[in-house]
């Protein structure tokens, strides 16, 4: 192997591959950095067997050839250097690295100990523009459990069905629901849970290229590719929770409120709300909703913002609380500057809506209040 390549897109791709490697101690080569020259080109490969990710450069190639290298020390030496031409030589398990002012020789692995990783995604691909799959994840992702016990829930479930992909998070507390439209013309409905690791990772990519994903039922993978990367990642196994009967279907309460003003109110209420389990109540009457949180080291407050609705008339409130946390983080996925919020009673579970992105809902359970 003896290619020439620049520092600053060597050190992007080792940037990104290092984060799939694993420091597994039976697997030593799984902490390395796969670097394979064909052709025209230089792949970075890492894997942590459970995801994958490959990214191709261009290069100036005198000698094919392949080697892994420590993925951290590699790292921490290539974005380092100097920017410009850097050279790559590879003999046996050795790799020589030289630039104008800097040489190192590093020792590597054989390539042959590395695991197969997808270096492309094949034919039969969803394609999806990349800001348009990136802002529907943004609505998901953040209601995802990080529990391992329920390992189903610390992933996304994606439901591609002719014309449209349906993407749904939960943590047992809220649920996320969103759905795109794509160019799928199967009948077959497919249902596959994808790890919340790699989906992150697809919010880094950056451009206004096209994602382009296939899933591949027998070998129950998902596998996800732009020009220059290609991620992979086993899915989930296991049954999802049958999310419809979650959706609130008849609510009594419906409220229409400023995004902003919502949210500057409830940070206000979490200064207090930190110190008693995150809860803030909500009190809701015609025209108004009050916003009440308590410490008992440090106080209490009330907040108030306008709101439009129906369902709270004359001087009736509505009093249901919530973790503050949770209405933060659903304001924040929100496009629109006005929102809706529609309630039951006071121990249902409560629908919260995007008035910019009717295909987006989002489930709040509430805190059951002692009486």
């Amino acid at each position: 192997m003896d290619i020439q390549v620049l520092q600053e897109e060597l050190a992007k791709a080792i940037s990104i591959a290092s984060r799939f490697s694993s420091t597994r101690v039976q697997l030593p080569v799984l902490a390395n950095i796969l670097l394979e020259v064909t052709k025209n080109k230089l792949i970075v490969s890492a894997t942590n067997l459970e995801i994958s990710v490959s990214y191709s450069l261009g290069a100036k190639v005198e000698k094919e050839g392949s080697i892994t290298i420590p993925s951290r020390v590699i790292s921490e030496l290539i974005s380092n250097l100097k920017s410009g031409q850097i050279n790559l030589k590879a003999e046996k398990e050795i790799l020589e690295i030289n630039s104008s002012d800097f040489e190192s020789k590093l020792s590597g692995m054989n390539a042959s100990d590395f695991p197969a990783v997808p270096k492309e995604i094949g034919s039969g691909g969803i394609v999806i523009p990349a800001e348009k799959f990136q802002k529907a994840l943004g609505k998901v992702l953040f209601s995802v459990s990080s529990d391992e016990t329920r390992p189903v829930l610390t992933g996304v479930l994606m439901i591609v069905k002719k014309g449209e992909l349906v993407m749904v998070s939960t943590d047992g507390f809220r649920l996320s629901r969103e759905k795109i439209k794509i160019e799928e013309k199967g009948e077959e409905e497919k249902r596959f849970i994808i790890p919340k690791s790699i989906l992150s990772e697809i919010l880094r990519i950056q451009g206004d290229e096209n994602i382009e994903f296939l899933y591949k039922k027998m070998d129950s993978q998902v596998v996800f590719a732009t020009s220059s990367v290609t991620l992979s990642s086993r899915v989930i196994e296991g049954e999802f929770p049958d999310f419809e009967k979650i959706i609130p279907k008849d609510t009594k309460i419906k409220i229409n409120a400023d995004k902003y003003e919502f949210a500057r109110t409830v940070k206000l209420a979490s200064v207090f709300a930190k110190d008693s389990a995150n809860v803030v109540k909500l009190q809701i009457s015609k025209g108004d909703v009050e916003i009440v949180a308590e410490s008992q080291q440090y106080g209490s407050q009330k907040g108030k913002f306008d709101i439009k609705g129906e369902g709270v008339g004359g001087t009736d409130k509505f009093q249901i609380a919530f973790n503050y946390r949770f209405l933060e983080e659903f304001l924040s996925a929100c496009e629109s500057e006005d929102v809706q919020a529609e309630f039951s009673d006071p121990n249902s579970p409560s629908l919260f809506l995007d008035s910019k992105d009717e295909n987006f809902i989002h489930i709040i359970m509430p805190v059951r209040l002692q009486s």
